[in-house]
């Protein structure tokens, strides 16, 4: 199951138009699993060698980059937004209610 689970989450990112970031939790209710936020976190930690997942534009529920951890480099999450004119501030947070996406929720 992780492993399509996994393929599901990485379809729905590809989706996440540039200059727009989602959060864990949407990508997971989108999903039907609305319990599974952390499970769409381990995914996109487990995508970094997948250069067709923008992994970057996933962030928590309040727009921390609670991710940037898990990229190489020292700010390479913020490096990656910033070029697609995503504003960090603070090292950590974007503007939600500016950049949000909401994925579509399936219909499964």
């Amino acid at each position: 199951m992780e492993d399509n689970f996994f393929e599901r989450v990485y379809a729905i990112v590809r989706q996440i138009p540039e200059g727009k970031v989602t959060s864990y939790g949407a990508i997971a209710k989108a999903l039907g699993a609305a319990r599974s936020a952390r499970m769409v976190g381990w995914a996109m930690n487990a995508s970094h060698d997948r250069e067709d997942v923008p992994a970057h534009r996933v962030v928590n529920r309040i727009g921390m980059l609670s991710g940037k951890h898990h990229f190489d480099g020292t700010n390479l999450m913020q490096q990656l937004l910033e070029n697609e004119g995503i504003a960090v501030i603070d090292n950590q947070i974007v503007d939600f209610e500016k950049h949000f996406w909401q994925p579509e929720i399936s219909g499964q």
